[in-house]
C-alpha cells in the first residue's frame, strides 16, 4: 500500500508539473505555433490543476514535505491562471451582447437566424445536415469545408434558399452560403492566401434594412496544407475586424475561426472591429472535436456589432461531421 501510495504521489508530481509548464507557456503571446496551440487546451489545464491538487490533498504524501508544499502551490497558481482566462465564459460575467428583450426578440421583421457548420470536407453522410436544416429553419447556413461533392449534396435545400454564394475549394476551405435573404454585393474575398476564401455579402433584412455579413474559415496556428500561412492567420482576422470597424451598416462575422476565442489573434480581431463576442457570459459552446470528448475547445464563433441582441444561441447535436453546428437567432434593435 505504501508503495502504491509512494507511485500515485510521484505520478501526480509528473502530470502537475508538466501541466503548470504548459499553463505558463500558454499565456506567452509570441507568434510560434507549437505555442500558440497551447492556447486551446484552457479547460483541460484546467481540470488537470484540480485533479492533481485535489489528489495531493486526499493523497497526504508525507514524504519531501517542500517539494509536496511547491506542488500545491502550483496547481492553485494554475487552477487561478485557467479560470481566471476561462471565467469570462462563465454566467457570472457580464455579456457584451446584451439579450433581446421580449418585446425585440418578437419583432420578426429584425430577426435573423443563423446555422454554421464545418461539414468536415471527408464525411460523405449529407442527409443529417439536410434534416438539421429542415428542421431549424435558419435564415442563411454557412458551411464550411465545402468541395464539390458538398455543393451537390446542398442542393436539394435550394428552393428554400434561392439566394447563394457557392466557393467549394478541394483543400478543405471551401465556403457555401445559402440565404433566405437577398444578398446584397456578394463578393469573395482572399484576406490570407490565394485558395482560402472568405465571404463578405450584405444580407437585407424583412423590415428593409442591410446588414453585413462575413463567413470565414482562416487556416489554424499549426502547419498543415498551408505551412507557409503559419501566423498569416493575425493577419488575416485583424483585416476583417478592420474592415468591419469601418463599415456603415452593422454587421456580423461568423464561421470556422480554426481558433480558441481567448487567443490573442482573435482578441486583437475583436478589438479592431470593436465587436461583441456572443459566448461571452453565455459560455464555452466547445464545437470540436465532436468525436472525442477529452479533446475539445470552441472554434467556431460569432462576433457581431453594437446593434444588435441575441435571442438565442446553443450548440446543437452532432451531424456527423467533427464539429458541432452552431445557431444563433440575432435581433437588429438599433
Amino acid at each position: 500500500m505504501h508503495t502504491f501510495k509512494q507511485f500515485v504521489g510521484y505520478l501526480l508530481a509528473v502530470i502537475g508539473t508538466l501541466t503548470l509548464l504548459v499553463t505558463l507557456l500558454s499565456f506567452l503571446s509570441v507568434p510560434v505555433w507549437w505555442l500558440q496551440v497551447l492556447d486551446f487546451f484552457r479547460l483541460q489545464a484546467l481540470i488537470l490543476h484540480a485533479m492533481v491538487l485535489l489528489g495531493l490533498l486526499v493523497l497526504g504524501w508525507q514524504r519531501h514535505r517542500t517539494a509536496r508544499l511547491l506542488l500545491l502551490l502550483g496547481m492553485g497558481v494554475g487552477v487561478a491562471l485557467q479560470a481566471y482566462a476561462l471565467l469570462p465564459y462563465s454566467p457570472f460575467w457580464p455579456r457584451p451582447l446584451p439579450d433581446a428583450t421580449p418585446a425585440q426578440a418578437t419583432d420578426s421583421t429584425g430577426h435573423l437566424r443563423l446555422l454554421e457548420i464545418n461539414v468536415y470536407m471527408k464525411n460523405r453522410k449529407a442527409a443529417p445536415l439536410l434534416q438539421l436544416v429542415r428542421d431549424v429553419q435558419p435564415d442563411v447556413l454557412l458551411a464550411v469545408e465545402t468541395d464539390q461533392w458538398w455543393v451537390q449534396a446542398l442542393r436539394p435545400l435550394q428552393p428554400q434558399y434561392p439566394y447563394r454564394l457557392e466557393l467549394p475549394r478541394d483543400n478543405t476551405y471551401g465556403l457555401v452560403l445559402y440565404s433566405r435573404l437577398p444578398l446584397v454585393d456578394p463578393q469573395e474575398q482572399n484576406l490570407q492566401q490565394q485558395n482560402v476564401p472568405s465571404i463578405r455579402t450584405g444580407l437585407r433584412l424583412p423590415n428593409g434594412r442591410v446588414v453585413t455579413f462575413y463567413g470565414v474559415h482562416p487556416t489554424p496556428p499549426f502547419p498543415d496544407n498551408y505551412p507557409n500561412s503559419v501566423g498569416m492567420k493575425d493577419v488575416a482576422l485583424v483585416k476583417v475586424g478592420r474592415m468591419v470597424k469601418e463599415e456603415t451598416r452593422p454587421a456580423l462575422i461568423c464561421g470556422d475561426f480554426n481558433d480558441v476565442s481567448w487567443s490573442h489573434t482573435t482578441r486583437m480581431f475583436e478589438a479592431a472591429g470593436e465587436l461583441r463576442n456572443a459566448s461571452l457570459g453565455r459560455g464555452l459552446f466547445n464545437t470540436f472535436d465532436a468525436n472525442w470528448f477529452p479533446i475539445r475547445w470552441p472554434l467556431d464563433h460569432l462576433f457581431v456589432t453594437k446593434e444588435f441582441r441575441l435571442v438565442e444561441l446553443k450548440r446543437l447535436p452532432s451531424i456527423g461531421s467533427d464539429h458541432f453546428p452552431l445557431y444563433a437567432e440575432l435581433v437588429l434593435v438599433e
